[in-house]
């Protein structure tokens, strides 16, 4: 496909210079208000569809709570609902950690389960964050903890908790405390921003008046590679994420793009052209060791490593249109994965290896689309959007998050793995694109 090069690194690059224009491309701001109704409002999660099967939860004001900077039970509620797996019980009133509540009158709202807390000033400006969960069926405690927290730090400790409900009743890790990186696009201002998995909370990374795109977590969480346009080229940087401190790693001739980590962090694979063509390298982190991964006379790029380091997915057009590859992460022979549209973009692949995550071209329509690694069933889309991009994985698999195109905007969703229960993410009416959801840690 002649123009294939144009569907990668110059689309994203045309995204990202065209807020509001309608083409597609590859490849995204986020307070309170000051009353605690009004705060519980905005905490609403904005849900599309209904679950198969989803728990009955309440979780309480905490008791406190309209004097502390962080509306802590909406949040948790927020994160719970937004996971897929519960279902918001309405819960208006407070609820102490301290006791036995009446659990007739909670079975009689429907709910399965309760959450209940309190927050409370200390004398050197900390706040002392409680609470508890409750089995409302069987009428017993599933335990609690308590943290003093700076104010700075009460929405990641209301992350936590709900972290920890999340765990409690599904057996699986939760993912609320980690984050995301993301693109925002205002005026002529590009800003790479990173904000907490509900999209709240963002600090901006960088600053530039020239276009950022690709960003990627290394494993660990302290650093980000991405592509700046700040010197007219694309070239690849990596920042450290608490310093803001980052380096050059990848100004090659041509173009430097797609960057992705290695497993264990010391090598990234990307695209380069400065042997002519779109093909695959790989290299240390601090830029040395370059090594060609690909020896095609088509265009290579979009690498992903697969969770256990072995295999590379990558995009190629060496088919005839752009699809879906992997080969072993010290290069080799390629094989074809995906073979159900007429393009297939920007893979990604689950932490437990079983899934991949694409963009497919679907007449004029580009969607997400989820298929198994197995071959144990088909690939399905998940969405019924026309202009989706970027898929990115939340650390324990569950949940997908993306961008897509809705009212003129570029805006970040999560999606469940089946697509059933779509949630928005936090937005102050920027552009927002290139989602990345980091890995566990902070």
């Amino acid at each position: 496909m002649s123009d294939f090069s144009n569907i990668i690194t110059r689309r994203r690059f045309l995204a990202a210079t065209q807020a509001g224009a309608g083409s597609v491309g590859l490849a995204g701001l986020f307070g309170l208000s000051a009353g605690p109704l009004a705060a519980w409002a905005q905490f609403r999660v904005e849900i599309e569809g209904v679950g198969a099967t989803q728990l009955p939860i309440a979780v309480a004001r905490f008791r406190g709570e309209d004097g502390a900077p962080q509306p802590v039970g909406a949040i948790v509620m927020a994160d719970l609902e937004r996971s897929g797996f519960f279902r918001r019980i309405e819960a208006p009133q407070v609820v102490e950690e301290t006791g036995l509540p009446p659990m007739n009158e909670w079975r009689g709202r429907g709910a399965d389960a309760l959450v209940g807390g309190s927050i409370s000033r200390l004398a050197d400006g900390r706040f002392d964050v409680r609470y508890r969960l409750w089995d409302v069926v069987k009428a017993a405690d599933l335990g609690g903890s308590s943290e003093a927290v700076l104010a700075a730090d009460l929405r990641l400790m209301a992350h936590r908790i709900a972290d920890n409900v999340y765990e409690r009743l599904t057996g699986e890790k939760g993912i609320f405390s980690t984050r995301i990186c993301y693109v925002s696009k205002q005026g002529r201002s590009y800003q790479l921003r990173i904000a907490d998995a509900d999209g709240e909370g963002a600090q901006v990374a960088l600053n530039s008046n020239e276009p950022i795109i690709s960003p990627a977590w290394a494993p660990g969480g302290k650093e980000i590679a991405y592509v700046s346009f700040e010197s007219q080229k694309a070239v690849v940087w990596i920042q450290h994420v608490a310093t803001g401190t980052r380096r050059m790693v990848a100004n090659f001739r041509g173009s430097n793009s797609a960057p992705a980590w290695s497993l264990d962090g010391n090598r990234l694979v990307m695209t380069l052209s400065q042997e002519g063509g779109s093909q695959l390298f790989s290299l240390n982190r601090d830029g040395s060791g370059l090594k060609r991964l690909t020896q095609s006379s088509s265009i290579d790029t979009e690498p992903v490593y697969a969770p256990d380091g072995r295999m590379l997915y990558f995009v190629s057009d060496r088919g005839g249109s752009p699809q879906v590859y992997r080969m072993s992460a010290e290069g080799g022979p390629a094989e074809r994965v995906t073979f159900n549209s007429a393009q297939s973009l920007s893979p990604a692949i689950s932490p437990d290896g079983r899934l991949l995550a694409y963009i497919s071209r679907q007449g004029g329509a580009y969607r997400l689309v989820v298929q198994p690694l197995d071959n144990a069933g088909p690939a399905v889309a998940i969405t019924d959007s026309t202009d989706d991009q970027s898929p990115s994985f939340a650390p324990n698999g569950k949940l997908i998050v993306y961008n897509t195109r809705a009212a003129g905007r570029d805006l970040l969703m999560t999606t469940t793995l089946d697509g059933k229960i779509k949630a928005r993410l936090a937005s102050s009416g920027a552009d927002i694109r290139e989602p990345a959801w980091g890995p566990y840690g902070r």
